[in-house]
């Protein structure tokens, strides 16, 4: 099977290095950018092209792995032939090929990928579609050779794949960028992150994401950037005030997602200082974290008496008739 890549970024470099190493031929590289092209060819060991017009005709499969924006010129620029067309993209529709040649299809891995780190194809989920039967079944042929990972998707239901793709990737990796930047303004080194970084990600194996949510803000915890640190220069970037009306707006997004969480029998229901009913646990850690920092109508409970206002209130709520029982 002869393979040409249109695309030399990011996923077209590490798809068709993986190609190569399983064995299969990669005939020619295209790319808009001649040291793009020839740096991956080189690594290929083929031709390449800067001109859609010249790319080989007598191809079996056509890989384009290019931006969404000029994916439909560079298909229309192609000159027409009997193999195989598909792109990588996972927010574009399979009928972007449609009109320029018989056969075609999308071969979507999900995955980040970086053009000098290495990933395991072996367990990438790849998403593919196909026009007809038969190419559906050339391209899971194809997709076994890299991954035992296959799914048939459509393009609808890809395209919200590839928007929580995004969520999940992309935006958490501004994020990270965001506490890099947070950390070097107090001249803190960032990889102090990494362990909570992999144990935040580790968690999401096991636990669904809403019970693994932690933090100040699902406590309802002050978690802000006053503004006179900032006038005071504590904070030497511009950017603060940046990042903390991203930090209010995800505080307030997940203390509204989780404002009504699992009503176990156990559950008691408060209000925070905040006067937002949020349920938790009546557990010892639970019940001591409200001890220490415990409000109510206003006025701050001391220390020593908190413990014991808290457990009468816990009784009083737990031994009250609800308005069903009055009835």
């Amino acid at each position: 099977m002869k393979i040409i890549f249109l695309g030399s970024g990011n996923l077209a470099t590490r798809l068709s290095l993986e190609m190569h190493r399983k064995g299969m031929q990669i005939g020619q590289v295209y790319s808009h950018t001649p040291e793009n092209a020839q740096q991956l060819a080189a690594l290929l060991g083929c031709p390449w092209t800067t001109d859609p017009e010249t790319v080989d005709t007598d191809a079996d499969l056509y890989v384009f792995s290019l931006k969404d924006t000029v994916l439909a010129d560079v298909i229309a620029r192609v000159r027409p032939n009997e193999g195989l067309w598909v792109h990588t993209a996972g927010s574009m529709p399979m009928d972007v090929f449609n009109g320029h040649t018989a056969n075609y299809g999308v071969l979507y891995p999900m995955q980040t990928f970086s053009k000098t780190r290495e990933v395991d194809f072996n367990v990438i989920p790849f998403f593919l579609e196909a026009n007809t039967s038969e190419n559906a079944g050339k391209l899971q042929h194809l997709a076994e050779k890299l991954s035992g990972n296959i799914h048939f998707l459509s393009s609808d239901k890809r395209k919200s794949l590839h928007l929580a793709a995004v969520f999940a990737c992309n935006f958490t990796n501004h994020i990270y960028a965001l506490a890099v930047k947070l950390l070097e303004e107090q001249d803190i080194p960032a990889d102090v992150l990494l362990p909570l970084i992999d144990e935040t990600a580790a968690k999401i194996h096991t636990m669904p994401p809403r019970v693994a949510q932690t933090g100040p803000a699902i406590r309802y915890d002050e978690n802000g950037i006053p503004e006179a640190k900032i006038q005071s220069g504590e904070y030497r970037s511009g950017q603060i005030r940046e990042l903390r009306s991203v930090l209010n707006e995800f505080s307030r997004r997940i203390q509204e997602r989780y404002e009504y969480s699992d009503r176990e029998s156990s559950d008691v229901y408060m209000k925070t200082p905040k006067n937002r009913t949020f349920t938790f646990a009546m557990t010892e850690s639970n019940l001591k974290a409200y001890m220490d920092n415990w409000h109510y109508t206003g006025y701050t409970v001391p220390e020593r008496t908190s413990g014991t206002i808290l457990i009468l209130i816990c009784c009083l709520l737990y031994t009250s008739p609800s308005p069903r029982d009055v009835e």
